[in-house]
């Protein structure tokens, strides 16, 4: 039995031994001169556990009694997350090794950090929920304080975990109360006890503090406050680790809960996460217009995004789920071209964060102008760009579920938002002649960003198998 449960957290056990590994190894020999070393390995490693986990055969299984559950929505949440986590890694370690701070802990980190969200998509246990979402929130405190030497670092990282015990706490006490009126943290425990959607008003109550600790995680509105300081004090490539992975995590977490735990209620939280949807919309939309620092601009994007992607979770439906997933890994892909174009940002080797700097900019790089065009075209949803049509399967998921004014919002919100998108390219092709900023030739940055704009023009064709792999995964979910 043990062994059967053993084989089911096979990948996850590979990539927590070989942290632990990487830690020893580090440690007893070169320390900070295994960095970009452990940078490479750490991310072909996950490259190779995402192409086993999608292609393994099976799934459907549990492990642990019911903790732990191998399904395709699982499947297709962890190949994302593995991706874009190898994907920020590689891309981030000519910056960061330039910089001096590229120390042998940043890939240690963000592998127990990708260990717990692999654990959070496959809960099925709110004990198994939070072991996951703490192991992964606790590397990501460290993390964003990676910079010592830097005021900034510093306190968003303190920003970060302070914010990060509120939620936790208000997770736990939400957790407390499931159990408390149901008498167990089991998700197929606590279908039973909703059973035709008879809630009692204290589960109910612990419903409600459950989302808004997983909220809390999506930087969804009012819980978004720690998003904008922390994006902005945070290294680049950390910032880019945060708006990528545990996003694609929190999300796929938080859609098992609401249909695993709550199916039955669906009634019931349908309404709160499509406020949460709305406010982070339209707040993320509005606050990002006056924003001058392109990464405190990328958090209130981050913001208005998770929004979108909560809109298809809203309508409670397999095409929401669908959806959902459609958008966060389109999310992701925009996401990392987007980070490698905002780490090439250099004036006289120190990072350039100031949205004025691009000024001009296309006459002096007309390729990764137009990469990043393509970009931003794909985030302000114009079509024919893949972003357009991941807009398109949530607004039409909220008006096939009966969220009609939702959907109208969507549409508002999103013309508002393509404001500050479009500010950028007209900065980029038509504004005054600025500093010129140095030539940056990062192979890897050069990739990630080409890579990314292409697939936003290509992929229009068949989305990769993603849709079928989206279709098949919200199927899984839902028929458990």
């Amino acid at each position: 039995m043990i062994q059967a449960d053993l084989t089911v957290i096979l990948p996850e056990i590979i990539l927590a031994a070989y942290a632990l590994l990487a830690l020893v190894a580090a440690v007893y020999t070169g320390k900070d001169r295994l960095g970009p070393t452990l940078v490479w390995t750490t991310g072909v490693l996950m490259v190779l556990l995402g192409i086993w986990i999608a292609t393994a055969p099976g799934g459907g299984t549990t492990a642990f009694g019911g903790m732990f559950i191998d399904d395709g929505f699982s499947r297709f949440a962890k190949v994302v997350i593995l991706f874009s986590a190898a994907g920020v890694l590689v891309m981030s370690q000519d910056y960061m090794s330039r910089r001096g701070f590229l120390k042998f802990e940043f890939p240690v980190l963000v592998s127990l950090a990708v260990v717990g969200m692999l654990v959070m998509v496959s809960a099925g246990d709110l004990m198994a929920l939070y072991m996951g979402l703490e192991l992964m929130s606790l590397s990501l405190y460290v993390v964003a304080a990676m910079r010592r030497d830097s005021v900034k670092s510093t306190e968003a990282g303190l920003k970060y975990f302070v914010l990060g015990a509120l939620s936790s706490g208000l997770l736990l006490y939400g957790a407390s109360l499931v159990y408390g009126f149901t008498g167990t943290t089991e998700f197929s425990g606590i279908v039973q006890a909703v059973q035709h959607g008879n809630m009692a008003l204290g589960l109910l109550f612990g419903l409600v503090f459950l989302i808004a600790g997983l909220a809390f995680k999506v930087s969804a509105v009012p819980f978004h406050m720690w998003t904008p300081d922390v994006y902005e004090g945070s290294p680049t490539p950390v910032t880019a680790f945060f708006a990528t992975a545990p996003k694609m995590a929190a999300m796929a977490m938080m859609t098992r809960l609401l249909f695993e735990a709550f199916g039955q209620a669906i009634s019931d939280w349908s309404q709160v996460i499509a406020l949460l949807s709305l406010l982070s919309m339209f707040l993320g939309s509005v606050a990002a217009i006056g924003q001058s620092d392109i990464k405190r601009l990328m958090a209130y994007s981050s913001i208005t995004h998770m929004g979108f992607a909560l809109m298809g979770l809203a309508s409670g439906t397999v095409f929401g789920v669908q959806s959902m997933l459609i958008y966060m890994a389109i999310y992701v892909t925009m996401n990392i071209g987007t980070f490698a174009f905002i780490l090439m940002m250099e004036k006289d080797g120190k990072p350039v964060t100031d949205i004025s700097a691009l000024n001009m900019y296309a006459k002096r790089e007309p390729g990764k102008a137009l990469a990043m065009l393509v970009l931003m075209f794909s985030m302000a949803g114009v079509p024919p760009m893949l972003g357009f049509f991941g807009k398109f399967y949530v607004l039409r998921a909220a008006y096939e579920g009966g969220l009609v004014w939702l959907a109208i919002a969507g549409v508002i919100a999103s013309v508002i938002a393509a404001f500050y998108y479009l500010r950028i390219v007209y900065f980029m092709y038509f504004g005054k002649d600025g500093e010129e900023m140095d030539a940056h030739s990062s192979p890897m940055l050069w990739l990630a960003l080409t890579a990314s704009a292409a697939i936003m023009v290509v992929g229009i064709i068949n989305m990769f198998g993603v849709e079928g792999a989206a279709a098949a995964a919200a199927q899984t979910l839902l028929q458990q």
